[in-house]
């Protein structure tokens, strides 16, 4: 038969003290590794920046390449030219229309 021996209140008391050298570990742990926490989320908040950017690069990379590829056709060029810089062939009559202009509307007196 085993037998329970009373140790009373020192017994407790030392559960006491070595559970709160365990949470003083624990907390001190924490306390050391919170700025690498810190720095690991400052981290992937900037790999999300530099991801969003590299994305809109992309887009801008995509858009110059469909440009130049377009400007290779002679059709393409021709248009342009004309579009923009009023090219015409020889024999050709061009003319221009202005937009029209929004009417100036008076507004009454009070």
């Amino acid at each position: 038969m085993k037998q329970q021996v009373n140790l009373g209140l020192w017994h407790r008391l030392s559960q006491l003290v070595i559970g709160l050298i365990v949470l003083a570990c624990l907390l001190g742990l924490g306390f050391c590794y919170l700025p690498v926490f810190q720095q690991n989320a400052r981290m992937r908040k900037k790999i999300l920046e530099l991801e969003t950017q590299v994305k809109t690069e992309r887009a801008i990379q995509t858009r110059y390449q469909t440009a130049i590829a377009s400007m290779r056709d002679p059709k393409t060029v021709e248009r342009m030219a004309r579009q923009k810089l009023g090219f015409a062939k020889p024999g050709e009559t061009i003319i221009f229309f202005h937009p029209a202009q929004e009417p100036v509307v008076a507004q009454p007196l009070r």
